[in-house]
């Protein structure tokens, strides 16, 4: 097969590799053993938050429902496991007639989570149930560290319009999935057109230095953009002398220009200067835009100065400073036989190292106070206490295979803004403390 044929869709036809090779050995051998049909509870969970971070935040679900919907093997992935030798014949086969048939429920995206939530339950045989592990906890671990970052930016940026600007800095796929977590975690817009594409996300841009280079002026080069894309454009202002071409720019665009971008230098110093030179050439609604390899603490310290919109990358697409989430995927609870109502017992993994897991299938609710503020992330496995019953937070995404549960983007960005602004007030500081709810068993 060459892979060169199948190009570089957004979305894929089947997500049945995105696995690691240990997940169809392990499926082989519980087929050989008799163990493949065991009814099993698998949980998604982190048993830390980054360093110094004081929430996590839940998404890529909704692209989780669509892995799942199209993991399926077709006869060409069969081809290439066959040539392989990875599989045996039964196995082979087996996998032919594969589609999750189990349940899944999980935190609705945009939703906080802490260490030990239960962030996503997967429960189905053994042998549906595992092969989704890898595909699963790399779509939530990376997704989620991207819009811990952008909601911590979205903090930071307070009113002021975020833009997604990071496609270049990450891998084109990647930069589609970041782009849709950034959206959830309070960005407005994005510069990929794939995400504007997939996921309806708004798209702005305008133009770059080499526009303006390419012009045998700075002069030539607004006024090309301006004929082209109207006043209301953003021009860039700093590839040479940032005041020139302010002054520039407003006698090509007129007082009714857009904005200007700045993207390199003490932002806080020419923001301020611009801001005052606008102003004085007439152009008071002309908007302030920077960029330049901003993260949470860069915004922040430019809450003061005249900005009026961010545009963020590295930092954003990789998860400022913490690219993965440190979500595991965990048997937690599994029957001693095959029957269909063969009772569950708990399982978990004992380990040195701060790496073992909790058994039991689990339910959590978020406890608050007099005030209406979350105080604590409530985690249990015997019945819900009565008073805590309406605070449950896992809700059902897939019923017997069928998803239940899609929504529109827009809902999960409106529920990461509600849900965080249940947090206590110390969850909004920016310096590194503790996750701002302790975990308590129930």
């Amino acid at each position: 097969m060459n892979t060169a044929d199948l190009g570089l869709p957004v979305a894929v036809p089947s997500t049945a590799l995105f696995t690691d090779q240990y997940e169809l050995t392990m499926l082989q051998a519980a087929l050989r053993s008799g163990t493949a049909d065991r009814r099993s509870v698998f949980e998604v969970f982190t048993r830390r938050l980054p360093e110094g971070r004081r929430y996590g935040v839940v998404a890529g679900t909704g692209r989780v429902l669509d892995a799942v919907e199209n993991f399926h093997f077709d006869e060409t992935i069969l081809g290439f496991l066959r040539e392989r030798g990875i599989l045996d014949t039964r196995t082979l086969d087996w996998l032919a007639d594969y589609r999750f048939r189990g349940d899944i429920w999980g935190y609705p995206e945009g939703e906080v989570y802490f260490p030990g939530s239960p962030i996503m339950r997967v429960e189905g045989t053994f042998a549906e149930a595992v092969l989704l592990e890898t595909v699963i906890l790399s779509i939530l671990n990376h997704d989620s560290a991207v819009a811990a970052a952008a909601s911590r930016m979205a903090v930071a940026a307070g009113d002021r319009p975020l833009i997604e600007m990071g496609a270049r800095r990450t891998h084109e796929l990647a930069a589609v999935a970041a782009a849709r977590s950034a959206y959830v975690g309070g960005f407005h817009s994005t510069s990929d057109l794939a995400a504007g594409f997939r996921y309806n996300i708004p798209t702005v841009g305008t133009s770059a230095h080499s526009f303006t280079l390419l012009h045998d002026s700075e002069r030539d080069a607004f006024q090309a953009q301006v004929d082209s894309l109207g006043s209301g454009t953003t021009l860039l202002v700093d590839t040479f002398d940032v005041a020139e071409a302010v002054r520039t720019a407003v006698e090509v665009a007129g007082p009714g220009l857009g904005a200007v971008r700045i993207d390199s230098g003490d932002l806080l110093l020419l923001a301020h200067r611009v801001r005052q030179q606008l102003d004085e050439l007439g152009a008071q609604d002309t908007k302030i835009v920077v960029t330049s390899d901003l993260d949470e603490y860069a915004i922040a310290s430019l809450a003061a100065a005249p900005v009026d919109a961010y545009g963020v990358g590295t930092q954003l697409v990789t998860g400022s400073g913490h690219p993965t989430a440190s979500m595991v995927y965990k048997l937690v609870a599994r029957a001693d036989n095959d029957a269909p109502d063969a009772p569950l017992r708990p399982v978990a993994k004992k380990s040195m190292g701060g790496k073992a897991s909790l058994g039991g299938r689990k339910w959590a609710a978020r406890r608050l106070d007099e005030h209406g503020v979350a105080e604590a992330e409530v985690v249990g496995t015997g019945p819900v206490p009565p008073e805590l019953a309406d605070r449950l937070l896992p809700v059902p995404l897939v019923r017997g295979g069928e998803v239940v549960a899609r929504e529109p983007l827009d809902a999960a960005r409106e529920r990461h803004i509600a849900a965080r602004g249940g947090l206590p007030m110390s969850a909004m500081q920016l310096s590194r403390g503790e996750a701002v709810l302790p975990t308590e068993s129930a």
